[in-house]
């Protein structure tokens, strides 16, 4: 699933794709998606991109004489489990291109897709990023800061820290495998109460006899855990290319793994918290990890049969998609929780979107015609 670093990944990627091309007539949407209509049409506009958390703003500039004349248009994205964009030529588009801009003549037509094999992405025409969401770990980080601090007494705190990590009111780009790589680093063990975690860091102050060259020394060598909110996604951005998934290089996913220190590693363990997500960690789970839970330890031998790309938290829930598709989603590396009801929330980390309610309805009929055993698989 696409987190913080990867949606800034792709607002660079749109930036560096789109420099120079004029884009031209009408947005045009794929009849599969269900998401809204785009109604913006100019005779030739320029595309920019700028993200912030796990949102980004495709912005639509029409050029002095374009017509019909008309202000610029901003939409803004979410890209679910599976979003990206991709430029390619306008008769050879990629599969699942669900929504395309295509460039004006003369010269070869080539189209901006928002690509989407499991179409749980979104975009907004009323370019607006989403409420609630807290400042960008990336972008904001003094912002993002004091929001945490400011409101420990949020019963979002209450919860395990790897929960409330997830929690994009305040944690606004982190995603599973960030807090995975965050608490492993500090040794912090995952079902740990996050209010009790974080309350020491309003002590923390540096003494004012410090310069400021040691103050950043300090910092450095010593990062705490909303230092590393910002940190550590800022090394998955210098890693460069587009992060991970089935549709990057082999060489993109290989600096990725090698990241790794802790998500989907060996010697690792994983439980699932209480809305079904994956936390891998080392050691002592903490005094909230659910009960019940049996803990799974990922084998050495187990990670050399593996591909790179075939590590993954669960087998996705079926979908809609046609069975390729299917076969493409066993490469993801994260899967959507266990796919309990969200709606509009953003304490659930809301990317991991819900199966569609028509998906739902066929994937019961066409359980009743097999065995109880491939039914809970």
């Amino acid at each position: 699933m696409p987190e913080g670093p990867e949606l800034h990944l792709a607002s660079r990627f749109v930036n560096e794709a789109c420099r120079g091309l004029v884009f031209g007539g009408c947005v045009e949407k794929s009849p599969v998606s269900r998401n809204p209509e785009v109604p913006f049409e100019s005779s030739a506009y320029h595309i920019s991109a700028t993200a912030r958390g796990k949102e980004l703003c495709l912005t639509l500039s029409p050029l002095p004489g374009a017509h019909p004349p008309r202000q610029p248009m901003a939409l803004v994205f979410r890209f679910g489990m599976t979003g990206s964009f991709q430029l390619a030529p306008a008769d050879a588009l990629p599969a699942h291109a669900h929504l395309r801009f295509y460039t004006a003549p003369p010269g070869p037509r080539l189209a901006l897709c928002f690509v989407d094999i499991r179409r749980f992405g979104h975009w907004d025409p009323e370019g607006k990023w989403q409420p609630g969401r807290g400042p960008c770990v990336l972008l904001e980080y003094e912002q993002f800061r004091d929001n945490v601090l400011r409101n420990l007494a949020d019963k979002a705190f209450d919860r395990p820290i790897c929960e409330a990590l997830l929690d994009q009111r305040f944690f606004n780009g982190i995603g599973n495998y960030l807090r995975a790589e965050i608490l492993y680093r500090l040794k912090i063990a995952p079902f740990e109460k996050a209010r009790t975690v974080l309350e020491a860091l309003q002590q923390r102050r540096p003494s004012p006899n410090m310069t400021l060259s040691q103050k950043i020394k300090a910092k450095l060598q010593n990062p705490d855990l909303l230092e590393l909110c910002h940190s550590v996604p800022k090394e998955v951005v210098q890693l460069g290319g587009k992060g991970y998934g089935p549709e990057h290089g082999e060489e993109d996913f290989t600096a990725f793994r090698a990241w790794l220190r802790c998500y989907g590693m060996p010697g690792m363990s994983s439980l699932r918290d209480r809305h079904g997500r994956t936390i891998w960690f080392q050691g002592d789970p903490g005094p909230l990890a659910p009960k019940g839970g049996k803990s799974r330890r990922k084998k050495k031998s187990q990670e050399t049969q593996m591909r790179p790309k075939d590590r993954m938290e669960d087998d996705p829930p079926p979908t809609e998609a046609p069975s390729k598709t299917r076969k493409a989603q066993r490469h993801l590396p994260e899967k959507a929780a266990a796919q309990q009801a969200v709606g509009t929330s953003l304490q659930q980390d809301p990317e991991a979107s819900t199966v569609p309610k028509k998906g739902r309805r066929k994937r019961r009929q066409a359980g009743s015609h097999r065995s109880p055993q491939a039914s809970q698989e």
